[in-house]
C-alpha cells in the first residue's frame, strides 16, 4: 500500500458548532490555530455542547480576514473578532477543569442565548489561560483549548468507509469531528501508531477517542438521529466500556501542515 497521506484538516472555532476545511496551517500548542478557542456556556460558567443541544450543530463558522462569523438559522449574521481584547472575565468548567475565559460581548449573548432558547454566552480562551492535558497522557507541559480532552484528533478515511459498510446508511466525515482525516491506510491502522510525522510536524498518539452521543447528532438538521453510529461501533469496537474510534494526539514538533503531505510512522506498538 501507498504510504499514508493527509486529506483533510478541520478546525472548529466554536466548540460544538460547524468545522472549517483548511488547505494548510501552522500547529501551536493548543492544536490547530483557532480551534475550540471559543465556547458556549450557560449562566454558571458549564460548558453547552451538541450533546444537550443538538441544535448547535447548526451553527456555521467562517473565519474572514481577522474576524469569526457566524449564522444559524433563523438568526442575523454575528461577527466577533477571531483575537478579542480583554472585557468580563470569567471562571468556567469544561469537563471538571476550570479555566479563565472572556466573555465575547453583550451582543454576542443576546445571539446565542435567542437562538438557543436559554440563557447562555459565548466565550474566548486567551494565550495565558491554563487547562494542561490530562498529566496520565501528557508528555510535558502541554495545554489545551476548549477541546475535550487533547489537543488533537485523526481518524482514516479507510476506518470511516469499513464503518459505513456495516452500517444501514453512510455517514459522512464530519459526524465524528476530526482535525486531521489521513487517506491510504488500512481500517484502523492508526490505533497501531505511535509516533507519526508530517512534513516535519512531529504528532503523539497518546490515547484512542472514546464516542458518546454526540455522533448521533444529524449535523445537517441539528436533531438526534437515531442510535447509529454509536450501536455498530459497539458491537465491535469497545474496550473497558468505551465505544473507541479514532486517535487523539498531542503535537511535539510544531511546524507546518499541508493536505497532500506524507505521513511517516515512526514508531507504533
Amino acid at each position: 500500500m501507498a504510504q499514508p497521506v493527509l486529506s483533510a484538516l478541520n478546525i472548529y472555532p466554536l466548540k460544538s458548532a460547524s468545522g472549517i476545511s483548511l488547505k494548510n496551517t501552522e500547529m501551536e500548542q493548543r492544536g490547530l490555530p483557532h480551534d475550540r478557542r471559543w465556547m458556549v456556556v450557560d449562566d454558571s460558567g458549564q460548558f453547552m455542547t451538541q450533546r444537550t443541544v443538538p441544535r448547535m450543530a447548526l451553527v456555521q463558522t467562517q473565519l474572514v480576514n481577522q474576524t469569526l462569523t457566524l449564522n444559524a438559522p433563523g438568526m442575523p449574521e454575528l461577527c466577533l473578532p477571531l483575537l478579542p481584547k480583554k472585557d468580563v472575565s470569567e471562571e468556567v468548567e469544561i469537563w471538571g477543569d476550570r479555566c479563565e475565559a472572556w466573555v465575547a460581548n453583550q451582543q454576542s449573548t443576546r445571539w446565542i442565548s435567542e437562538y438557543l432558547g436559554k440563557n447562555c454566552k459565548i466565550v474566548f480562551m486567551p494565550d495565558n489561560s491554563n487547562r494542561p492535558v490530562d498529566p496520565d497522557y501528557s508528555l510535558g507541559d502541554h495545554q489545551i483549548a476548549f477541546s475535550d480532552a487533547f489537543p488533537l484528533l485523526l481518524i482514516s478515511e479507510a476506518s470511516l468507509k469499513d464503518l459505513n459498510r456495516r452500517l444501514p446508511e453512510t455517514f459522512s466525515m464530519n459526524r465524528f469531528r476530526p482535525n486531521l482525516v489521513v487517506n491510504n491506510t488500512e481500517p484502523y491502522e492508526e490505533d497501531t501508531w505511535k509516533l507519526i510525522k508530517i512534513g516535519d510536524c512531529e504528532l503523539q498518539i497518546v490515547k484512542p477517542c472514546s464516542r458518546c452521543v454526540l455522533t448521533t447528532v444529524d449535523p445537517e438538521t441539528g436533531e438526534f438521529s437515531g442510535k447509529e453510529p454509536l450501536r455498530t461501533l459497539a458491537s465491535y469496537r469497545k474496550q473497558n466500556g468505551k465505544v473507541l474510534f479514532g486517535q487523539n494526539l498531542i503535537a511535539q514538533k510544531l511546524e507546518r501542515l499541508e493536505v497532500g503531505m506524507l505521513v511517516k510512522i515512526i514508531t507504533q506498538t
